[in-house]
C-alpha cells in the first residue's frame, strides 16, 4: 500500500501548489486504518473528502477504481480524480491522483474504457489506450449564472492507467444548455459497432454515439416519462445483464437520484428493457410497474398565483426584486410544472442574491394549505414557512430540482390562530434559489404526481453507483461499486481524517420475482478470503444472545448468514453493545416489509435526517428465506433472499457492536446462523 503524494505534473494549472497529504498527527492520534469508524473491508482514501466511483475498468489483471477526490479538506471542494488499484477487489494500493482541474474546469465523474481496438487512434492494438470520457464542471461558468458550465471532456493513457493525458480537443462534447449535463457513462455495443455514451441530462438520460471516442453524436432521450424526478438524475450506467436461469440477457439501466429516494435522499433506482444502439426502450411489465399516478390540487381560496404581481408581501433583500417572473430567469435552466404564467423566483443576480418575502396577515379557517414549490434544498435557509406567533409552525424546501413538486400542509391543529407566510432565501451559492406558485387554502389535501420507481438498494447509504469496464469477453460478471453515504449527511457524519468509504464490490444479474425482472445484488466470492473464525449455530427458536467478536482495535467487522423459516409474525435481530447502542432489523411478515432502525445506532445528533427507521420490501419466496449482513465499523449492509433486496446503512456506535440478540416470532425458526469474523483488508 503506497500513500496518495499530490504531484504537480504539466497536466495541472500552471502554478499548481496544492499541499501533500496530511499525516494523521495530534494528541492521541491513531496510525491510519484504526481510528473510530474506520471501515476494515471497505475501499476508503487515507485521508480527506471521497465520493462518487469513477472510472471503473478491469484490464490485465487489475481492478482500477477512481473517485471524485478533494485533496485539500474533508469536505467536497474542488473535485479530482483520486486513483486505487487491486487484483482482487478487496486489497487496494492508492496511486497518485490521477486527474487535476485545469482552466476547462474541475473534475467531476465520468468513465474509463479500454479502447481494444485503437478506434481513438491514441495507442495501438498492441497497446490499446485506456480513454476516460468525464465531465469538466467550470466553477467561474456557474458563479456566472450560465447554463453551459458542465462539458465532457476526454483524457488517455498508455501505462495501464497510471499516467493520464488530457485530449488537446477538450471539451469533446459541448453543453447545449443544460444547467446539469453530467457523468458520462461509455460502453461498447457490440451489435451497432459503436461507443455509446450514457449522460445525465437534468432529470432524464440522453444517448450519444461515436466511433472513436472523440467525435459525439446525440441519438435519443430517455426517461421524461418514467421513473422518480423529484431530484436531479445523476451518475447513469448501461449494463447488458444476464436472466437468471436462462440464456437470454436485458439492459439495464441505472440511475442515481440526488433526492426523493424511498428512505430519504439521494438513491439509485433501475429500468429494464432493450438498447439498439439508438434508444433505450423500457420493457412492457416495467412500463405498466412505472405508471405514473396524475398529481391532486383540491380547488379552494387561492391566497397567491402571483399572476397579479406580489401585492400584500412584503419584500427584505434582493432575492424577490423582480418577483414574480415568468417562467425561468434568461441565465436559468428552464422551469416545468408551474401554473398559469407568473410564478415567485428567488433567482436574482445569477443565484448570489438573498431576501425574504413576507405575506399579509390571514387567520386559518382551512384545514390545508397546499402549495407548488420547488427549486434548492437547503432546509431552514431556503423555501417557505409558516409563521405563528412569530415562530416556524411548517416549513418545506425545495428538491434541488427545476420540477415543481405540490406540498400540503395540515393546519387543522392551527384553526382560527392568525398567520403569515414567509418564503426565505440565504442561500448565495449554487441551487440557492427557491420557486413558488398557486397557494390555496381547501379542506382536502393535495397531493404530487406518483412516480413509482425500483430501487437498486432501499437503504439511504448506497449511492452513484456503477460497473467496472473491461474487453468484452474478458470480465465474466457485471461488478457494481457505490459510495457509501447520503448527501443529506454526508459532509457531516463524524469522521474527520476521511470522510466516506464504498460499498463492497456486487455482481449484478437479472432474477424474476414478483412478477417483474429485478435486480438482484450478491456479494463477490472473493470475499471469503477475509474469513477467519467461524461459528455454526442452530436451530434457534425464541430469544437467543450470541456474542460476536471482538475486534483487534477501533474496528472490527463480521459477516452473518442465516436461514430463516417463518411464514408470519414479526421477528428481530438487534446488534448491541455496552454502551447500549444497537440496530434493529425486524422482518415483518404481516406487511412483508423489512425495517431496519439505526435511531439508537449511537452517534446520530449530527443531522437530523440520520436517525430513521428504514423500510424495503420483504420479495422472494417465503418457503426459504435467507439473509446475509455485513457489518464494518461504520456501515452495515443487508442481503435478503440472495440480494433480491438490499440495504445499505451507516453507523456510528460509540464502540463496536459486541453481540447479537434474537427475538424470532412464535413457530419461527433459523435453521442455522453462521458468524465469521472478516480480517482486515488495510494489513500488511
Amino acid at each position: 500500500m503506497r500513500r496518495i503524494y499530490v504531484l504537480c505534473t504539466a497536466l495541472v494549472l500552471a502554478g499548481c501548489n496544492l499541499p501533500s497529504t496530511p499525516k494523521n498527527t495530534g494528541a492521541g492520534a491513531l496510525p491510519l486504518y484504526q481510528e473510530q469508524y474506520r471501515p476494515q473491508v471497505h475501499f476508503t482514501p487515507e485521508q480527506r473528502w471521497m465520493n462518487d466511483p469513477n472510472g471503473m475498468f478491469y484490464y490485465q489483471g487489475e481492478y482500477h477504481l477512481f473517485y471524485q477526490y478533494n485533496p485539500d479538506a474533508s469536505v467536497w471542494g474542488p473535485m479530482h480524480w483520486g486513483h486505487a488499484i487491486s487484483k482482487d477487489l478487496l486489497h487496494w494500493e492508492h496511486q497518485p491522483i490521477a486527474l487535476y482541474p485545469d482552466q476547462l474546469g474541475t473534475i467531476f465523474s465520468g468513465s474509463a474504457v479500454v479502447d481494444h481496438e485503437n478506434t481513438s487512434g491514441l495507442g495501438t492494438k498492441e497497446n490499446p489506450p485506456i480513454v476516460a470520457i468525464y465531465t469538466y464542471h467550470d466553477p467561474v461558468g456557474e458563479k456566472q449564472g450560465r447554463t453551459d458550465f458542465q462539458t465532457q471532456g476526454l483524457a488517455y493513457s498508455l501505462d495501464k492507467g497510471r499516467s493520464w493525458i488530457k485530449h488537446p480537443a477538450n471539451p469533446v462534447l459541448a453543453n447545449p444548455g443544460i444547467k446539469d449535463f453530467r457523468d458520462p457513462k461509455v460502453v461498447w455495443h457490440e451489435q451497432s459497432k459503436k461507443w455509446i455514451m450514457v449522460l445525465a441530462q437534468a432529470d432524464h438520460i440522453g444517448f450519444y454515439s461515436s466511433k472513436n471516442l472523440i467525435d459525439w453524436n446525440f441519438e435519443s432521450n430517455f426517461g421524461k416519462d418514467w421513473g422518480s424526478h423529484i431530484g436531479v438524475w445523476e451518475c447513469p450506467d448501461l449494463v447488458l445483464l444476464p436472466i437468471e436461469g436462462s440464456e437470454q440477457y436485458k439492459y439495464v439501466l441505472i440511475v442515481s437520484v440526488g433526492s426523493g429516494g424511498p428512505n430519504g435522499g439521494s438513491a439509485t433506482q433501475y429500468f429494464v428493457g432493450d438498447f439498439d444502439g439508438k434508444s433505450f426502450q423500457l420493457d412492457e411489465d416495467w412500463q405498466q410497474a412505472l405508471k405514473p399516478e396524475a398529481p391532486v390540487f383540491p380547488q379552494g381560496q387561492i391566497f397567491a398565483d402571483f399572476e397579479s404581481g406580489i401585492q400584500g408581501w412584503t419584500a427584505v433583500g434582493n432575492a424577490f426584486a423582480n418577483a414574480p417572473t415568468a417562467g425561468a430567469h434568461p441565465a436559468q435552466s428552464p422551469v416545468q410544472g408551474f401554473e398559469g404564467q407568473y410564478l415567485l423566483n428567488s433567482f436574482a443576480d445569477k443565484d448570489k442574491a438573498t431576501g425574504t418575502l413576507t405575506s399579509r396577515a390571514f387567520t386559518i379557517s382551512n384545514s390545508y394549505i397546499n402549495f407548488m414549490l420547488a427549486g434548492g434544498k437547503f432546509d431552514g435557509k431556503l423555501g417557505m414557512n409558516l409563521l405563528v406567533d412569530g415562530k416556524v409552525v411548517r416549513t418545506a424546501t425545495g428538491q434541488n430540482s427545476e420540477n415543481f413538486q405540490i406540498h400540503s400542509w395540515d393546519v387543522t391543529d392551527l384553526k382560527g390562530q392568525q398567520a403569515v407566510l414567509q418564503v426565505i432565501d440565504e442561500i448565495s451559492e449554487n441551487w440557492g434559489h427557491i420557486y413558488l406558485d398557486q397557494i390555496v387554502f381547501s379542506d382536502k389535501p393535495a397531493s404530487s404526481k406518483v412516480e413509482p420507481a425500483l430501487w437498486l438498494d432501499y437503504g439511504t447509504d448506497n449511492y452513484a453507483g456503477v460497473t467496472f469496464s473491461a474487453i468484452p469477453g474478458e470480465l465474466k460478471q457485471s461488478i457494481f461499486m457505490g459510495w457509501m453515504s447520503n448527501w443529506q449527511y454526508a459532509q457531516t457524519v463524524p469522521t474527520e481524517v476521511w470522510r466516506s468509504a464504498m460499498t463492497l464490490p456486487r455482481q449484478l444479474d437479472l432474477v424474476h420475482s414478483d412478477g417483474l425482472l429485478r435486480l438482484k445484488s450478491t456479494l463477490i466470492p472473493e470475499l471469503q478470503k477475509l474469513e477467519l473464525n467461524k461459528k455454526q449455530f442452530g436451530p434457534l427458536s425464541g430469544r437467543h444472545t450470541i456474542a460476536l467478536p471482538k475486534p483487534e482495535h477501533q474496528s472490527g467487522s463480521s459477516r452473518i448468514d442465516l436461514k430463516l423459516e417463518q411464514q408470519q409474525g414479526v421477528s428481530e435481530l438487534i446488534l448491541h453493545n455496552q454502551a447500549g447502542d444497537q440496530v434493529k432489523i425486524e422482518f415483518d411478515f404481516v406487511k412483508k416489509e423489512l425495517r431496519l432502525d439505526r435511531r439508537q445506532s449511537g452517534k446520530v445528533d449530527f443531522d437530523k435526517h440520520f436517525g430513521n427507521v428504514q423500510i424495503a420490501p420483504m420479495m422472494g419466496d417465503f418457503s426459504k428465506n435467507t439473509l446475509t449482513l455485513v457489518l464494518d465499523a461504520s456501515s452495515l449492509e443487508l442481503f435478503w433472499q440472495d440480494g433480491q433486496v438490499v440495504m445499505t446503512a451507516l453507523l456510528f456506535p460509540q464502540q463496536p457492536y459486541d453481540s447479537l440478540k434474537l427475538d424470532l416470532a412464535k413457530g419461527s425458526t433459523i435453521e442455522q446462523l453462521t458468524l465469521t469474523e472478516l480480517k482486515s483488508i488495510w494489513k500488511n
